[in-house]
């Protein structure tokens, strides 16, 4: 995952909901089963673990059977002990009972159950970055893992894993539709180990990423059942002896599928976002500035997606007052700091999502400098009457503001070039008048007409209109 500590904001779905996918969960509700059986003939060994004679007797209470089945029992058993669903009673006599967290599941709060299964969550994730190693016995020297021995590195492995899993977030967080696309595992794979850049991996990096692929495949599997992930595994046959024909049927590697597709559950969004934040990253969730001033609305949505930022604003102006909110959000929207053309943007499009009843506070501020702009579109567009017409300067100075905005929002987008176009062909004489438009942005929004207009004659007079705009303002 990219260094950057702010995330794309991510649309959660209610704690309730979330709390009952947890308790459905296969190992979740596996392990609360297990809890629930043991009792004072239950025996553990020093670590906590179910003795080996306790394993069938496990397995059969989930309905599970032979080797894998006990081996289940087994990590349901691990996941109920960590998470304090059971514990240790007497460690000298091996005796378990119930744990302090067992009547949350069924007793407390959305919060509460969501709480356990992070724990859940967490176990499952430190197991998956533990390869199977063959030679683990012979590696054990005077009590300590060589880990040299076994080509392994646990905090690597662990780093591999957070960053796939990180990246899957970033891709989820990016979409605006409700279901996530599942995303192909060898993409994740080449999103932490190809740099950034690269035109044509070498072939030593695509067997990295083949080879972590596979890997991947193990820990998906392993992720699923916790409830992390909707995971298609690779396709068997990829997994065959190739020198074994019998057991190496034809195989698509065409599709992209055949290497395993794995997309996010909502549950699964919620408990990365909560490893994130515990991480210390600004992982921002739709509805966390509700309760704030309008300020912080239109600061903290100013790098959202637009889907996203309508949605928070949505939430935002349904706790209040219509006019109470539209006065609030204006008066947020003042200023000349580099951060303002962004917020009154933002501003403008949260006004668009208030009714008629806002209309005074619109009239409130037709004349102040830096909203009387905002204000007269608002109100034509409402279909106010007795809506008096900007002089000239205003609107030389609302178009540099709106030209700010879209620099900050998207950068030399296509829609911006095709802005500037429009300016620059209705309004003769333009570049003559605007460089003297006293906005702190005036310089910066014509050079970056002068880069983006692709008349080379039009472009120069916007340099030399920035020029003189730099000139006016002593910069």
């Amino acid at each position: 995952m990219s260094d950057s500590s702010t995330l794309p904001p991510v649309r959660l779905h209610p704690e309730a909901e979330l709390a009952r996918d947890a308790l459905s969960t296969p190992l979740l509700s596996r392990a609360a089963r297990l809890a629930r059986w043991a009792g004072p003939d239950t025996r553990v060994d020093a670590g906590g673990g179910l003795v080996d004679e306790q394993l069938p007797a496990a397995a059969e209470v989930l309905g599970l059977s032979g080797e894998e089945g006990q081996a289940d029992a087994s990590g349901a058993w691990r996941v109920a002990l960590d998470t304090g669903l059971v514990e240790v009673v007497d460690e000298e006599e091996g005796t378990v009972g119930a744990g302090g967290n067992l009547a949350l599941l069924t007793g407390g709060s959305p919060r509460d159950v969501l709480g356990v299964w992070l724990g859940a969550l967490e176990t499952v994730v430190a197991d998956a970055s533990v390869p199977e190693l063959d030679g683990l016995a012979d590696a054990v020297q005077d009590g300590e893992i060589d880990f040299s021995a076994l080509d392994w590195d646990p905090e690597r492995e662990a780093a591999f894993l957070d960053g796939v899993l990180g990246n899957l977030y970033l891709m989820t967080a990016g979409e605006d539709g409700p279901v996530p696309a599942p995303v192909p595992v060898p993409a994740l794979a080449a999103s932490v180990l190809v740099p950034s850049g690269t035109q044509e991996p070498s072939n030593d990096v695509l067997q990295q990423v083949s080879d972590a692929t596979m890997r991947l495949d193990d820990q998906f599997r392993m992720l699923e059942p916790v409830g992390l992930v909707q995971y298609r595994p690779v396709d068997e046959a990829l997994r065959a002896d190739p020198g074994d024909e019998a057991s190496s049927p034809a195989v698509d590697d065409t599709d992209v599928a055949t290497y395993g597709m794995v997309r996010l559950t909502p549950l699964g969004l919620y408990g990365l976002r909560a490893r994130l934040l515990e991480a210390g990253f600004d992982a921002p969730a739709v509805g966390d500035l509700a309760d704030k001033g309008a300020d912080a609305l239109l600061d903290g949505t100013a790098a959202f997606p637009p889907a996203a930022a309508q949605a928070e604003t949505e939430q935002w102006l349904a706790r209040r007052d219509p006019l109470a909110a539209a006065r609030e959000l204006l008066a947020a929207a003042r200023g000349s700091d580099a951060g303002a053309p962004l917020r009154r943007l933002r501003c403008q499009q949260a006004l668009s999502l208030v009714g008629a009843s806002a209309e005074p506070a619109l009239r409130e501020v037709l004349d102040d400098p830096e909203l009387g702009g905002l204000a007269r579109v608002w109100l034509t567009e409402h279909g106010a009457a007795d809506v008096p017409a900007p002089s000239e300067s205003m609107v030389f100075w609302l178009t540099i503001d709106t030209l700010a905005a879209q620099l900050a929002a998207e950068g030399n987008s296509e829609e911006l070039r095709a802005l500037v176009q429009g300016l620059a062909r209705q309004h003769s004489g333009f570049f003559t008048a605007v460089w003297r438009v006293d906005h702190p942005a005036t310089a910066e929004v014509l050079e970056a007409m002068g880069r983006l207009h692709p008349d080379k004659k039009i472009a120069k007079e916007a340099r030399k209109a920035a020029f003189k705009a730099r000139s006016q303002h002593g910069g």
